[in-house]
């Protein structure tokens, strides 16, 4: 008797494994990137993504349900979401999504860097603070996560041992940042929005 090409072994324990473990990084990597969309606040694009996730997360789950002889499908899966994990690190690290805020620990030369900020494009503000062995000056920034890097090159030629931290921030009102760079085809306004330029 002639079977399909379903119920073959090349179907079962080669192309539907490696089906499983396509739709594990998938979904996983979908999953990623709505954790950090709605860390962000997207309130509209995260549940279409959890939507995604959750649709193939089911279809790949059943078909081991339906296939729990098969112990080539649970590593499939296992290695799917292995690597759904790093691709969607990736993905998020390539989509630069958010704003930061960073504050650097500067000596009483702080105002230089700001000027070099503000020339730059960068709104930043300074404080003057009391360090543990003499005053400092503390300054403030808030960047697009795309721009850190120029931000850090800013900052590293002012001062290559500088002291700084950077934190995520949820949202901004208002604010100085660079002029918008126009819309690739892949950071679509839908999913890299930049925040409007201050005033």
């Amino acid at each position: 008797m002639e079977t399909s090409f379903f119920d073959s072994n090349l179907f079962s324990y080669l192309l539907m494994p490696l089906l499983i473990f396509l739709a594990r990084i998938g979904d996983v990597s979908i999953g990623t990137m709505r954790i950090i969309f709605v860390s962000k606040g997207k309130r509209n694009i995260a549940p279409v993504l959890g939507f995604f996730e959750v649709l193939i997360w089911i279809i790949a789950i059943s078909k081991i349900m339906q296939n729990l002889d098969n112990y080539i499908n649970y590593f499939a899966y296992a290695a799917g979401f292995a690597t759904g994990n790093f691709v969607g690190m990736i993905i998020e690290e390539k989509l630069a999504v958010g704003i930061q805020m960073i504050r650097v620990f500067a000596d009483t030369r702080g105002i230089d860097l700001v000027k070099s900020l503000n020339e730059n494009g960068y709104g930043a503000t300074v404080v003057e603070a009391h360090g543990a062995r003499e005053n400092i000056h503390l300054i403030y920034t808030i960047v697009q996560r795309n721009d850190l890097a120029n931000v850090l090159s800013v900052i590293n030629r002012f001062n290559p041992k500088a002291f700084y931290t950077i934190e995520d921030v949820r949202a901004v009102n208002e604010g100085i940042f660079p002029p918008k760079k126009p819309h690739t085809i892949f950071t679509s306004s839908h999913i890299l929005r930049r925040w409007r330029k201050g005033k």
